[in-house]
């Protein structure tokens, strides 16, 4: 694991303080995330797991949290967990997402995503699953995000 996100949160990722300026550095970086406020939780090679709270602002009509916020922390998550798991070499574009709604999310929510393994140096597809789950610890919404992988350009 190369990356600046990963080595950064390894540095600021061992204390609340730190997941905290951690968060809203990623979300300086890509300010639509911010929209959410997540919280990124742990991030290492292979996995990101990042929370939203359940607040008016990211809250639909029925009063539950809306699938495009939920999407949101979605797309943080997968990119998270691919861009920890290339190599400085390769690089990640988001391609498409399947979104399967299995209940009504409501509270704060919490994703992981896992990334399998890579091939290095070629161009690829690469499918990342995102499990949300709400504070009772049931699934709310399960996803794949498909990344398109390819080397970087040299110079």
């Amino acid at each position: 694991m190369s990356t600046d996100a990963a080595n950064a949160f390894q540095r600021l990722g061992g204390s609340a303080l730190g997941r905290w300026l951690f968060s809203r550095l990623v979300c300086w970086r890509a300010p639509y995330f911010g929209t959410i406020r997540p919280t990124v939780l742990r991030l290492e090679r292979g996995v990101a797991i990042a929370r939203m709270d359940h607040r008016r602002a990211v809250q639909n009509h029925i009063g539950t949290v809306h699938a495009i916020a939920v999407c949101n922390l979605i797309e943080l998550v997968a990119g998270l967990a691919t861009d920890a798991s290339l190599p400085n070499s390769m690089r990640w574009l988001p391609k498409g997402m399947t979104v399967s709604y299995l209940r009504k999310a409501r509270g704060r929510l919490t994703a992981m995503a896992s990334v399998p393994d890579v091939r290095v140096g070629e161009s690829q597809d690469l499918v990342v699953a995102v499990d949300v789950r709400n504070e009772a610890d049931e699934t709310v919404v399960r996803a794949t995000v498909t990344m398109w992988l390819t080397p970087q350009p040299l110079g």
